[in-house]
């Protein structure tokens, strides 16, 4: 059948796998679009993937019920950390890199993430609930796109929306337009009148709770469960990050790549240590080069997004991980 050849079952995971990827990029496009650079967006997923999945567990109420207090409890938990990250940056004027940092390894693997994982009893415990995919409109065996469309989570469908969601909020609204502002000369927008601090705190903020809501992408759907350590989001934050500057800070751009890097770190090797296929390279279908792909495409995008010329070109936000003192205007 042809929705079970390569091509089908890559692009049906690449959604899959993209998706916890889009939702973080989404979060950390907000925040460097309001002129901060958050490189703590690792270990808000892992503390997102950890609270989701306790709240799974511990909440009353049927099961589509609870998967919504989930999904909301993963994004206050992510939340909760784009606080600490604003307060350091915007309020204390730290160093967005140092404080970006020092968030993942205090949330990360071996850090806040395993405590409460371990602390809340929540190792090698069966999921509740958990979210499956959705047969829309009874379209999951049409030829092709009937599998990557149409038989997905209800997380990926939110994701498209809030997709649509940012790109229309920060081209087409005013407070969009505001942050941009605040993104790229915070001097001029303060001389406009608009709080350059409440607006980097939201988005932030806003930011911080995607980052949550893609690590519940793990623990309620793609892997239910919790697990200690990094493995469960597996360096997706990372990623993410370098999605952004990969889609030019433009919010249809982060889908695409999303998808993209969703192949590289989940369709193709799923899809090809699961069956084998003769006419591709043994080296090329080892589980070490598979599971190095998504990684090595993200050294390759920062390296090229690390010279000026990029910033200059790529469209990055002018003000991006400059403190603003509005006695130095």
């Amino acid at each position: 059948m042809i929705n079970s050849s390569l091509m089908v079952l890559v692009l049906s995971q690449a959604v899959t796998y993209g998706t916890p990827i889009l939702f973080a990029a989404l979060g950390e496009l907000l925040a460097e679009r309001s002129g901060v650079l958050n490189l703590g967006v690792e270990g808000m997923m892992l503390v997102g993937a950890v609270m989701g999945f306790w709240a799974v567990q511990r909440a009353p109420g049927p099961g589509s019920l609870v998967l919504v207090l989930a999904v909301l409890t993963a994004a206050f938990a992510g939340a909760l950390m784009g606080l600490i990250h604003a307060f350091l940056v915007v309020t204390l004027r730290a160093s967005q890199i140092v404080s970006g940092l020092a968030l993942t390894i205090f949330a990360g693997g071996l850090g806040l993430s395993s405590y409460l994982g371990n602390d809340l009893g929540l190792a090698d415990v069966p999921p509740k609930y958990q979210l499956g995919q959705i047969n829309v409109f009874g379209l999951k065996n049409v030829s092709v796109v009937g599998p990557i469309l149409f038989n997905q989570s209800a997380l990926v469908y939110a994701s498209w929306a809030l997709t649509i969601a940012v790109a229309l909020y920060l081209s087409r609204t005013r407070f969009g337009l505001n942050v941009r502002a605040v993104g790229e000369s915070p001097g001029a927008a303060d001389a406009m009148g608009i709080n350059i601090a409440v607006y980097r705190y939201a988005h932030v903020l806003g930011g911080g709770a995607l980052a949550g809501v893609g690590g519940a992408c793990f623990s309620l759907s793609i892997t239910p469960g919790w697990t200690a350590g990094d493995s469960l989001v597996g360096g997706a934050g990372w990623i993410a990050i370098a999605l952004v500057i990969f889609s030019f800070w433009r919010a249809e751009l982060c889908l695409v790549g999303a998808y993209l890097f969703g192949a590289l770190s989940g369709g193709l090797p799923a899809a090809i240590q699961a069956h084998n296929y003769k006419a591709i390279p043994t080296f090329f279908k080892t589980p070490e080069f598979l599971n190095a792909l998504p990684y090595l495409t993200t050294v390759i995008v920062l390296v090229i997004i690390a010279s000026g010329w990029a910033k200059r070109r790529l469209g990055a936000p002018a003000a991006l991980g400059i403190p603003y003192v509005r006695e130095e205007r």
